[in-house]
């Protein structure tokens, strides 16, 4: 079970008696939690009774768990593409087909379905990787971020808060303008960008952030105002990163280096800056992402759905980067899960067992993930 940190108490506090909880690294039976406006008042172990009028919580009550990277239109496609060959990129067409009929009320809808899907499986927070920014063709609606305001309005009827992480998208490809399905994605150039993503304002449960989709959908020259624009705000910034060894090949014919050393040439990398799937690394990827301090979203369920590959999470957080989990496209909704995937790959990869204990699993589908998503304080039963 968990308790649900909303920031809308209203002033009202609220008492609970956990018959079990998990503070940070152990479970303690008898806690009693008091919570006021969304925060942790008290934490107080060793309560053998429930007090009087305190909502009683059974069994074991974690924190809420933070889904790191999120596409939520992808849910469509559940059921879809999980019979048949093919590879990720066969899989994207699908998904263009998708992303080419949706407006902003039923893409409100589907996320709205999306987060309460999510809502039930104990994710309180919710980091949407969003670039589905305008109507088909490319022109933008009257309100040039109606379909981000949308994704922030389901998750406040689903109950979860969000980091909203606007996403650049300019380009198919090394010197490739976008293609004709991307055109709902490109603002034209990350100047563009910028400034329609600095009009989006946060509600309470809301947060914005800022994305480089790949270094294949942003040019080089580029990288930089969004990294700026994020390093000015303090807003977390993520990218997909090495996802794909056809991505990896042609940055290196297009620019001589990976995609992880293009990113640390133009300052995308660092404490605030998530790399999603970091799968195809080299050693000196390794050393570059955990030396910066950048994080790592390991999406097993999905990078195993898509036939991705496994990414070396075990070495990225031995050289310093924090661990956090996503579920993607959401073949599947449990983080849970993903931690336990996480856990079984690296024993694939390596053909050894036990990486990490339980209590780091959890931190990564926890704290971590909501530090990540730039909510510090959340992720964890303490006041």
């Amino acid at each position: 079970m968990q308790v649900t940190q909303d920031g809308t108490g209203g002033g009202t506090a609220r008492t609970y008696w956990l018959e079990h909880a998990w503070l940070g690294d152990r479970v303690e039976p008898g806690v009693t939690a008091e919570v006021r406006d969304g925060v942790f008042t008290a934490v107080v172990p060793g309560v053998t009774a429930p007090p009087p009028g305190a909502e009683v919580l059974r069994g074991l009550t974690l924190p809420g768990l933070a889904n790191a990277h999120s596409h939520a239109f992808h849910r469509a496609l559940r059921g879809t593409v999980q019979v048949g060959s093919g590879t990720f990129w066969t899989w994207r067409e699908v998904m263009y087909s998708v992303a080419d009929r949706l407006t902003p009320d039923t893409y409100h809808r589907l996320a709205r379905a999306v987060y309460a899907e999510m809502a039930l499986a104990g994710i309180t927070a919710v980091g949407e990787f969003h670039y589905l920014h305008h109507a088909p063709g490319g022109t933008p609606y009257a309100d040039p971020n109606a379909m981000g305001e949308a994704l922030i309005a389901a998750a406040a009827e689903a109950g979860i808060r969000i980091t909203l992480l606007d996403t650049c998208y300019l380009s198919a490809g090394f010197g490739q303008p976008p293609n004709h399905h991307q055109l709902r994605f490109s603002d034209g150039t990350a100047d563009a960008w910028a400034d329609r993503v600095s009009r989006l304002t946060a509600p309470d449960h809301a947060r914005i952030g800022a994305a480089v989709h790949s270094v294949r959908a942003v040019p080089a020259a580029q990288l930089p105002t969004v990294a700026g624009w994020a390093e000015e705000r303090r807003a977390p910034l993520h990218v997909h990163l090495s996802e794909q060894t056809a991505e990896n090949d042609a940055c290196r014919e297009a620019h001589g280096r990976t995609p992880a050393r293009l990113l640390a040439d133009h300052g995308v990398l660092g404490p605030r800056t998530t790399g999603v799937h970091n799968t195809h690394l080299t050693g000196e990827d390794i050393a570059l992402i955990g030396g910066s301090g950048t994080g790592t979203c390991m999406c097993p369920t999905t990078e195993r759905d898509l036939a991705d590959g496994i990414g070396p999470a075990a070495a990225l957080q031995s050289k310093g980067s924090p661990l956090c989990l996503g579920s993607d496209s959401h073949a599947v909704v449990d983080l849970l899960e993903e931690a336990r995937a996480m856990e079984l790959n690296e024993r694939l990869r390596t053909r050894t067992r036990g990486h990490w204990t339980a209590n780091a699993l959890l931190r990564a589908a926890t704290a971590d993930g909501h530090a990540a998503l730039g909510w510090d304080r959340a992720g964890t039963i303490a006041t």
